[in-house]
């Protein structure tokens, strides 16, 4: 198709044309789109892309994905994973001796003769070997009282320890019915309540008396332990079979003297569901009962039914964190799926009969409970149980003693009120701190345990009896041993 135009004519512009579009350039400048130059590229080039982070698509169930570059290894644990039960037993564990430390010689041991005797007192007396193990079986160490800064355990004489090593050894000597204490030890924190239990049990120990000891109500009580109804029981208790087996694991190695006494009684199949020989010793029993928990509870019963029998030696029981056992509800729900209540619970129904007067000692006894303050709920029901009792007490002795009164704004357990009564013979001992000539003897000690690093006089003496509250035992050791200024 041919044009209209000529190239020729469109080729050669007029100057007429020519000057015309000039002037309109120049009043209307043209700008034609063209890429500048630059010497930040980064502003006029788009980045390259980033490299990939290593974050996975995870393929479809059933394809394959391909994997391209080299994954991230996997760091590798060496360390060996605790077994069960291992760091429980790390952070329970018990060092009663420090090789490090310095023997101190000449250091007499506690027996059975000078127990009471009034010259020891504000010495400190170290603990028999077989005592020792006795002691470890019942629990009666704690971890927070620092054994394992000495050569060998030993423990200071209290006037209050002479006084009852003086009351055990009578009622050991003693012909006919004997009398049966029950005391409740309180007092601030460090000022010796597990330390005095301990003490009492080293006593009864020495006597030849029957110890059973519940170191930790806490470990009943707070929901750690397997638990069952009691078949046929009104009101419902529930028994722990599992505690009760390791509580009867540790009689045999506590009390010797249960491989020479026999049963004296036999049971029947209704009391305990296995035969039981009847010439067999009651350590055997014991053992017999921890092999297997189903059958640890008519095991226990029938053993603590058989050490009241009449010819029995006296009987020690113990007890250490009494609060726990006071409170409302413990960690383990009923059926109805209400909280139980401390008093439900077979073991601690048992000791508390006892505490309280409803099943007595024919043999005589002691029957002791300390109270925490560093471990403990809060009861207003035993705070008010104990003021009153501690009241009383000290009002027979011719001391007066300020009293709680009861708030009304606060609801009491009335079980718990029972239980420590006036009338039940229950006493409250109040561990106040150690006197100057205790505590001398005490920090002595430390000395020639190379414990102590200044001299002691009566001026150092005074100085930190007055800084540990006039002696509590617990801050004397801190203000003396542990700090280092």
């Amino acid at each position: 198709m041919s044009t209209s135009i000529c190239w020729r004519c469109l080729s050669k512009a007029s100057t007429k044309n020519l000057l015309h579009s000039t002037a309109i350039n120049a009043r209307f400048p043209i700008y034609v789109p063209t890429l500048p130059f630059s010497t930040s590229p980064s502003f006029q080039y788009n980045p390259p892309p980033k490299r990939s982070t290593g974050v996975k698509v995870v393929p479809r169930k059933g394809t394959k994905a391909l994997v391209i570059g080299k994954t991230k290894r996997q760091p590798v644990n060496f360390a060996r994973r605790p077994a069960p039960g291992e760091r429980k037993a790390l952070r329970k564990r018990i060092v009663l001796s420090n090789v490090n430390a310095l023997e101190v010689t000449g250091m007499q041991d506690i027996n059975a003769e000078n127990s009471y005797d009034r010259r020891v007192e504000g010495h400190v007396l170290g603990l028999p070997g077989p005592i020792v193990d006795q002691l470890r079986a019942v629990e009666a160490f704690k971890t927070t009282q620092g054994w394992g800064l000495f050569w060998r355990p030993g423990t200071v004489m209290r006037r209050e320890t002479i006084d009852l090593g003086k009351t055990i050894a009578e009622m050991s000597e003693q012909e006919g019915p004997r009398k049966t204490i029950k005391r409740v030890l309180v007092g601030e924190r460090g000022s010796g309540k597990s330390i005095m239990l301990l003490q009492a049990m080293t006593l009864a120990f020495l006597k030849g008396w029957t110890v059973i000891n519940l170191p930790e109500v806490q470990d009943i009580t707070i929901g750690h332990t397997s638990y069952r109804p009691l078949p046929s029981s009104s009101p419902p208790s529930y028994i722990q079979p599992a505690y009760l087996a390791n509580l009867l694991r540790t009689l045999p190695t506590a009390n010797p003297h249960l491989a020479d006494l026999q049963l004296s009684q036999q049971p029947s199949t209704s009391e305990v569901p296995i035969p039981i020989p009847s010439n067999i010793s009651l350590a055997r029993l014991a053992s017999l009962g921890a092999s297997d928990p189903e059958i640890a509870h008519p095991i226990f019963t029938l053993l603590v039914s058989d050490l009241l029998s009449p010819g029995r030696p006296p009987v020690f029981f113990g007890l250490d964190g009494l609060a726990h056992a006071m409170q409302p509800s413990t960690g383990y729900t009923a059926p109805n799926l209400k909280p139980i209540h401390p008093h439900d619970l077979t073991i601690l129904k048992w000791y508390l009969d006892f505490l309280s007067g409803k099943q007595k000692l024919p043999n005589g006894g002691i029957v002791m409970a300390a109270t925490s303050q560093s471990n403990a709920p809060h009861v207003p029901s035993l705070d008010l149980a104990l003021s009153d009792l501690e009241g009383a007490f000290q009002t027979r002795v011719g001391q007066q003693v300020p009293r709680k009164e009861r708030n009304p704004f606060l609801q009491y357990d009335e079980r718990v009120m029972s239980t420590l009564a006036g009338g039940n013979g229950v006493e409250v001992q109040r561990m106040l701190g150690l006197s100057k000539e205790e505590a001398r003897g005490l920090v002595e000690y430390w000395a020639k345990s190379g414990m102590v690093r200044e001299r002691v006089t009566e001026g150092f003496v005074g100085e930190k009896w007055a800084l540990s509250g006039g002696g509590v035992v617990g801050e004397l050791e801190r203000a003396v041993v542990r700090m280092r200024v």
